[in-house]
């Protein structure tokens, strides 16, 4: 399930950007200078007339790191590939899933194992609203 985002609180956000990249191994003390500053619209939205936001209700996704609470970025001009997390509007409802193409067949495949793999039959209506292009959370829920 997912609830509908404005981005408008991204736009002429600008925050400090260091030049060097954070080290997941060991520290390196000559990398603490500031390079420049990023504006968030520019980094997060390649295409800002097909981009939107949304903000996820639920844990059907929660293996693939997609958490209740979290704000996706949605382009809706990219085609939906096999194994890319897209939004979908499916009988009514908004969902988030990981769209697979096997064998010519279409599914909606959750990332929770309690949830099962939907198959999309010529009965349902199932349209795609875009592809995930960044996933926004906090490190630590509360």
């Amino acid at each position: 399930m997912l609830e509908p985002c404005s981005i408008d609180f991204l736009e002429g956000l600008e925050l400090p950007l260091f030049a060097s990249y954070i080290s997941a191994g060991f520290p390196s003390p000559a990398d603490d200078y500031l390079e420049d500053r990023i504006e968030l619209n520019n980094y997060l939205i390649q295409n800002p007339t097909s981009t939107y936001m949304m903000k996820v209700k639920g844990n059907s996704m929660q293996d693939a790191n997609i958490h209740e609470g979290d704000l996706l970025v949605i382009d809706k001009s990219l085609k939906p590939r096999d194994g890319l997390p897209v939004v979908c509007f499916l009988d009514g409802e908004f969902t988030v899933k990981t769209f697979r193409n096997i064998n010519g067949k279409v599914y909606l495949e959750p990332a929770n194992p309690a949830y099962a793999p939907i198959e999309i039959t010529e009965e349902m209506d199932m349209r795609v609203w875009g592809v995930i292009v960044w996933i926004l959370h906090k490190p630590v829920k509360r």
